[in-house]
């Protein structure tokens, strides 16, 4: 019995995740149509993502990152540092 009830358990996880896995899919069909909507408005995506990744860190670590973005844009003389 025991057996069998770790074999259910196991096909259970399976199952959940298999569901989750296909609501995930849903939900980046929806973000890609809104993406695409907003590109036919003119945005730009990428730098949309980029945004998105950055809001999605917290500020200690985006301004971390943003200063270590000017110094090595700087070093490379690729140009004065961003605004902050």
């Amino acid at each position: 019995m025991g057996h069998n009830a770790s074999h259910e358990r196991l096909t259970a996880y399976f199952e959940r995740i298999e569901r989750l896995i296909e609501e995930r899919k849903g939900i980046n069909d929806d973000i890609r149509d809104v993406l695409t909507e907003a590109k036919s408005e003119g945005f730009d995506v990428p730098a949309m993502r980029a945004v998105l990744r950055q809001r999605a860190m917290a500020p200690e670590k985006r301004m971390e990152q943003f200063a270590l973005i000017d110094l090595y844009v700087t070093a490379t003389g690729m140009g004065a540092p961003r605004e902050a």
